[in-house]
């Protein structure tokens, strides 16, 4: 028995099981046929596949295999152990290499065994080796040239890109419209005021001016001189006077707050600058037990965490409050989300602006649980935070949308009785 056909027998006799499938290597092409007679004939389903080769026809397919059964009925009853015994240690090494499939558990860079037969000279030494690859690269010679370079010489063909001649534009062709005889007479009669006035109607914007534009949909006389060739000028916008400084007395109105006063149902200290903090605190500390005020704004009054704490604390415990605006402070995110889990306390709360904070990015988590929040909230009609995540903004725009439907449902119904 020849050495290969015992490496043959052995890798066969390794790759199947009393119920798994045979898979034997032989040198020819790569066979996917299964030959189902010839594997009832040892009970044992074959499939034959190579290393290489060229095409086969089907007649020495069959053939090979017919002597491939035999082979094997011969190797049948051989010792595993003495055909073993006969292989060298590089016969041994390359069955093993055959026999054994990659384990896909362990890393890939652990499944290729070690190719290096060679003993290491010693310790790894990174920076030597680099001096070495380097001195080693400078060293060798260069590579012999068929041609010596000179410079300014061309070698090859110069690539010369194809001019792709330009489709030739055919001349604006005159179409003839029926637009009735009483249009075309008014079209022809028309001065240039008039046809400025239906290009506005029309939408037709480039023709146009902003003033004559907003002339003719206001229903005013274009200016005279003007048309669709004139020049385009400059006005000079109107000066409107600066709005008033907010007047609103805090002490005064934050001492109406904490004495529970009727009369006031608004208060609004928007835009007041160098608002003392004792304002602040008898407002919010008159807040948590006032029934009569309705809207509170506070935007633009440097608001602080500390300060919005306490607002927090009257927010939880007032029940009339409906609208809120704390908007264009110094409120950070931990301190938005807790304004927002405030308002779902008592839940009377319908408006809350809180946007254009100095913290610009309240950041993911933030935004998300402040989205969670208001999912809780079932009378929270308008919310004024923006959000940058837009799974966040989605979910509250939902929230919202289903708040109003509930409420539109309950008017409806209470309308309807």
């Amino acid at each position: 028995m020849c050495r290969y056909s015992a490496l043959l027998f052995v890798s066969a006799h390794l790759y199947c099981d009393s119920g798994a499938a045979m898979e034997v290597l032989m040198q020819g092409s790569i066979y996917e046929e299964r030959i189902h007679e010839f594997s009832k004939k040892i009970g044992r389903r074959i499939q034959v596949f190579s290393t290489g080769g060229g095409m086969f026809s089907s007649f020495n397919k069959l053939h090979m295999a017919e002597n491939m059964v035999k082979d094997l009925k011969k190797y049948a009853d051989m010792d595993i152990d003495e055909l073993l015994g006969k292989l060298s240690e590089e016969e041994l090494e390359q069955l093993g290499n055959m026999v054994d499939p990659d384990d896909s558990l362990i890393p890939p860079s652990e499944r290729c065994r070690t190719q290096t037969k060679k003993k290491p000279t010693g310790p790894l030494n990174r920076r030597h080796l680099l001096q070495f690859l380097e001195k080693f690269a400078r060293e060798q010679e260069d590579w012999p040239e068929a041609k010596t370079f000179q410079s300014g010489t061309k070698r090859g063909k110069v690539f010369v890109p194809r001019i792709q001649p330009k489709p030739k534009q055919d001349d604006d062709v005159e179409v003839e419209l029926d637009i009735g005889e009483d249009y075309e007479k008014a079209l022809n009669t028309a001065n240039e005021s008039e046809l400025v006035d239906l290009a506005a109607i029309l939408g037709l914007h480039s023709m146009l001016s902003q003033d004559q534009y907003h002339d003719s949909l206001t229903n005013r006389r274009q200016r005279p001189g003007t048309g669709f060739e004139s020049l385009v000028k400059a006005s000079m916008p109107k000066p409107l006077p600066m709005e008033p400084d907010n007047d609103t007395n805090t002490k005064q109105t934050s001492d109406k707050v904490a004495d529970n006063d009727p009369s006031l149902k608004t208060l609004n200290w928007n835009n007041i600058k160098n608002i003392r903090r004792e304002d602040f605190k008898k407002l919010f500390e008159g807040l948590k037990k006032n029934t009569h005020l309705e809207s509170l704004s506070l935007a633009n009054t440097d608001l602080t965490d500390s300060l919005v704490k306490r607002l927090i604390e009257a927010v939880r415990q007032n029940k009339t409050l409906k609208s809120l605006n704390v908007e264009s402070n110094y409120i950070s995110g931990p301190t938005l989300k807790d304004l927002v889990a405030a308002t779902n306390v008592t839940q009377t709360l319908e408006e809350l602006r809180a946007s254009n904070q100095r913290p610009m990015i309240l950041g993911n988590k933030i935004e998300m649980e402040i989205a969670r929040l208001v999912e809780k909230n079932r009378h929270l009609l308008r919310l004024g935070i923006s959000f940058d995540v837009p799974d966040a903004r989605m979910r509250v725009t939902q929230h919202l949308q289903n708040n109003y439907d509930r409420l539109r449902l309950k008017r409806t119904a209470s309308g309807s009785t």
